[in-house]
């Protein structure tokens, strides 16, 4: 059965009352909680011109019960020693529900405020899962790397789970293949079209068997996903959200995606969605959603909300997801329907 959450938006315009974000993102998480949902996600960034980001993963305390992911955490940013004692830490207040998923990271803004080279990414992504990975499961940790080193290590509380998923955001060849290789699992970004998320999966299940390691639970896309009464309505309501979120990642040199300006916004959003995103009536995200589990994808963090967006849209696409969407999926990916 495909587990289903809500990916939360970090990311609001410069001029909203970041107060009242707040307040409405908490909102949004104990509805997430009453509807049943299996998890939420949050992602990071740094120095975002025009917005401004929460920090990953503030709302622990509204999540009882929810797995907690990171879609992602930018790795190389960070001390791997500290990421462990958090992530130790947020597995303990989930009761063994936390998920850690990492990524190389793209900007170059971001990589310089950080004092990172951008050419250093890659080994420090390697490196920093290696030392998670042991500071999680072993007593004393010594360790001589390129990029840290330490001796005697030990940090406290450890995780409830043996070993928290350790999950690789890839969407490159030479990415999916070291996701394959280092990961628990893998993270998906929204952007593959359905040819070439079956190319992707052929892809990591090949790289994983040459490494000698087992099929994996853990293949978490992020999705964008409207759900309205009607298939006009949802286009309607996400359009000028959604496009200027895609617009942004333009402006951030994430490319991938072919930008439309001809039309309304709507008009601009269909071949953007088509064949991507979930946009449309329950019947249709159901739909979308069992394409993705048989696609291979085991959870979606779906994304419902963006820049701009009101929280009484917001909450109306969680409410209809959550009522209509949500156990048709389950029933459907539990019986192979």
């Amino acid at each position: 059965m495909m587990k289903l959450g809500i990916y939360l938006n970090s990311q609001h315009r410069e001029r909203d009352d970041p107060a009242r974000r707040l307040a409405e993102t908490l909102e949004q998480v104990r509805t997430i909680r009453a509807l049943g949902f299996d998890s939420i996600w949050a992602g990071e960034h740094h120095l975002v011109p025009g917005f401004h980001y929460f920090p990953q993963l503030l709302l622990p305390a509204e999540a009882e019960g929810l797995a907690l992911g990171t879609h992602v955490t930018r790795l190389p940013l960070h001390n791997p020693v500290e990421l462990a004692e958090i992530g130790a830490f947020l597995d303990l207040v989930t009761g063994g529900k936390f998920l850690l998923g990492v990524g190389l990271g793209y900007r170059p803004e971001e990589f310089a405020a950080f004092g990172v080279p951008m050419n250093e990414r890659v080994s420090r992504l390697t490196e920093g899962v290696e030392i998670i990975r042991r500071l999680w499961t072993e007593d004393r940790v010594t360790h001589k790397g390129r990029h840290w080193q330490f001796s005697d290590a030990s940090i406290r509380p450890r995780p409830l789970q043996s070993r928290p998923p350790i999950l690789i955001g890839a969407q490159a060849e030479p990415a999916i293949k070291r996701a394959a290789r280092i990961g628990d699992g893998w993270l998906l970004v929204p952007t593959p079209k359905m040819d070439e998320l079956a190319k992707q999966m052929a892809l990591f299940r090949s790289a994983r068997e040459a490494a000698k390691l087992p099929p994996t639970e853990h293949i978490c896309r992020l999705y964008e996903v409207a759900c309205a009464a009607d298939e006009d309505a949802a286009y309607r309501r996400v359009a000028p959200y959604l496009l200027e979120k895609y617009a942004s990642y333009a402006s951030w040199g994430l490319g991938g995606v072919a930008e439309n300006r001809v039309g309304t916004p709507e008009e601009q959003l269909r071949p953007l969605a088509k064949d991507r995103f979930a946009i449309g009536t329950p019947a249709q995200v159901t739909d979308a959603l069992v394409a993705q589990h048989r696609a291979g994808i085991t959870q979606i963090a779906m994304r419902v909300s963006w820049p701009g967006m009101g929280q009484d849209d917001i909450l109306a696409s969680i409410e209809l997801i959550g009522r209509k969407v949500l156990p048709e999926v389950r029933h459907r990916t539990a019986v192979g329907g």
